[in-house]
This record gives structure tokens, C-alpha cells and sequence, in this order.
């Protein structure tokens, strides 16, 4: 992780917008997808990086997340990429034990777009 990565994680952390434990929790993600071999910088996971931490916030706020009206374009456009539709599914069990938030499907489906773009970015 790069520093600028580093400083997003820390401001959210620092202003309040997450909980400690979903900064931390998105940290050991991200630490895992580097050392899987992604390339994880602000370029390439920086917007990956605020939305799991604002919707892990989210749910552990006990805020509804709605079902998006583009869940059926996102899963199709995820038809090709299933390894990453896989990994959302896993980081989203990874969170429900550690947090106690399990992801709805749609953000699941998002998240996997995420992962989709920075495989994209990384190193085959």
C-alpha cells in the first residue's frame, strides 16, 4: 500500500467517518490483495478502499443499504470477472465474522467490480 492509500485510511479513521475496526479491517483486506500479487495504491484501490469502509460503516451503523437499480447491468458486466466476484464474497465472510456486517448482494456485486478493475491494473 502506498502512502497516499495509507493517508486515505488514516483520514477517514481520524475524522470519525469509520470505526477503528473497519480502518483496520479494510487495512489486513488490502494487505492481502498486495500480497496476492495486486497492485494496491490510490491510483488503482483508492475508491475500493472508501466504499467497503463507508459500507461497512453503514451497516454497522445499522443503516439500510437498498438494493441499487443497476444490480442486474453489475452482474452481468461481473459474468466475466468471477474470480473477483469470489473474492468480494469472501472479504464479505471475513467481515461478517470479524465485524459482525455481512454485505447485502449488491455491494457485494459492487465491491467485485472494484476488485475486477484493480486485477485490471496488476500484474497477470
Amino acid at each position: 500500500m502506498d502512502d497516499q492509500l495509507a493517508l486515505r485510511i488514516q483520514l477517514f479513521r481520524e475524522s470519525g467517518q469509520v470505526r477503528p475496526e473497519v480502518a483496520a479491517f479494510v487495512t489486513d483486506e488490502l494487505a492481502a490483495l498486495a500480497a496476492g500479487g495486486h497492485t494496491v495504491t490510490e491510483d488503482t484501490a483508492g475508491m475500493l478502499t472508501s466504499h467497503l469502509m463507508m459500507a461497512l460503516t453503514r451497516l454497522l451503523d445499522g443503516e439500510p443499504i437498498a438494493a441499487f437499480t443497476t444490480d442486474e447491468q453489475v452482474a452481468a458486466e461481473l459474468a466475466d470477472h468471477p474470480e473477483a466476484v469470489a473474492r468480494a464474497r469472501e472479504i464479505s465472510g471475513r467481515a461478517e465474522h470479524a465485524l459482525g456486517a455481512a454485505l447485502p448482494e449488491s455491494e457485494i456485486n459492487f465491491l467485485a467490480l472494484h476488485l475486477a478493475v484493480l486485477a485490471q491494473h496488476s500484474p497477470a
